[in-house]
């Protein structure tokens, strides 16, 4: 069994997997799905044994972050099963951290067992503190379900992670509620600018770009901000507010390339594994895990993959169209 560390051609250790375990979700957000989505048939889907497989796999091969992400990864049926099974990498210290990517809607219900299955801290993505705005960007969730889902997730000790999508005419009037409501309740909060990725039907998804330099600058009309060096193996870039001592983070794929530090990969809930996230370059894990009880296949796929790693991605909103970019939608991957 080869255990040499996987490192990509451009000598990135690849350290941290981000796993999609269900297409699935109990939201229709606007820049992420339709809303009358298809979603992908269960026997295409890796089975909770198979992702335990697949991630046990990863974590002998050096990864040490793993962040668990959808669709929703709450609604997926069992999944504590594999949340408690992971439980023992960190256990044996293979594994650094086991955390999640969620909507927030389930997190009333599975913050304890979380907690219990090692999980630390958890990114919940929240775009508005208006109930009507969040039905709408949503289209079918409620946001005093999600509410309760924070409440519960920080009384269970979880470290919270607000992500917000920055949306052009939707929440910019809220840039300064949502800072001061994170400092509030203590939680970190990070901004991501929307992604061109997926047909969305009617959304107008060119219109809804608003550029982080542009929200950073209605920041430091209220704060000083002061760049931070640290990094948390993700592509956020970190300033801290001076007058509240709290941290922002900006994850910019279209006005800041952050690809030269990249260390992670995606996998999808069907096994495809992205080397990137922003090209469609992907290699087939499911059929060498199926094909063999042996992990040597899967162990030679994976390192074959990651040898294929490209040095950057490419999203490019100059061209001023949708078409031609990407074709599969954020829920698919993962996000």
């Amino acid at each position: 069994m080869d255990t040499a560390p996987l490192i990509d051609p451009f000598q990135r250790a690849i350290t941290y997997l981000r796993v999609s375990v269900t297409d699935r979700c109990d939201f229709r957000c606007v820049y992420c799905m339709a809303e009358n989505m298809t979603f992908l048939p269960k026997k295409e889907l890796l089975t909770l044994e198979e992702l335990d497989r697949m991630c046990s796999t990863f974590v002998r091969m050096g990864v040490e972050k793993l962040r668990i992400t959808g669709g929703e990864p709450l609604v997926r049926r069992d999944i504590m099963t594999f949340f408690r099974s992971m439980t023992r990498h960190l256990d044996s210290g293979a594994l650094k951290e086991l955390t999640l990517t969620t909507n927030g809607s389930q997190l009333s219900r599975f913050a304890d067992d979380l907690y219990a299955a090692g999980v630390r801290r958890v990114n919940v993505s929240l775009d508005t503190l208006d109930e009507q705005k969040f039905a709408r960007v949503t289209r079918w969730g409620r946001l005093p379900q999600v509410l309760k889902g924070i409440d519960a997730a920080q009384k269970a000790g979880l470290r919270v992670k607000i992500n917000t999508v920055a949306l052009k005419g939707f929440n910019e009037d809220e840039l300064f509620a949502l800072v001061e409501w994170c400092k509030s309740r203590d939680m970190d909060l990070t901004f991501i600018e929307v992604m061109p990725m997926g047909d969305l039907g009617e959304e107008d998804r060119i219109g809804q770009y608003w550029s982080l330099k542009d929200l950073r600058r209605d920041l430091a009309s209220q704060y000083t901000l002061t760049d931070l060096a640290h990094r948390t193996g993700g592509p956020a870039r970190y300033v801290q507010l001076e007058e509240t001592g709290q941290q922002i983070g900006f994850i910019t794929p279209l006005t800041h390339n952050f690809c030269e530090s990249c260390n992670r990969v995606r996998l999808t809930c069907t096994g495809e594994l992205f080397m990137c996230l922003g090209q469609e370059d992907n290699a087939d894990l499911r059929s060498p895990l199926r094909a063999s009880d042996d992990d040597g296949p899967l162990e030679d796929a994976i390192r074959k993959a990651i040898g294929l790693k490209p040095k950057g991605h490419d999203f490019d909103y100059s061209r001023q169209t949708i078409e031609g970019q990407m074709t599969r939608h954020m829920s698919h991957t993962g996000g």
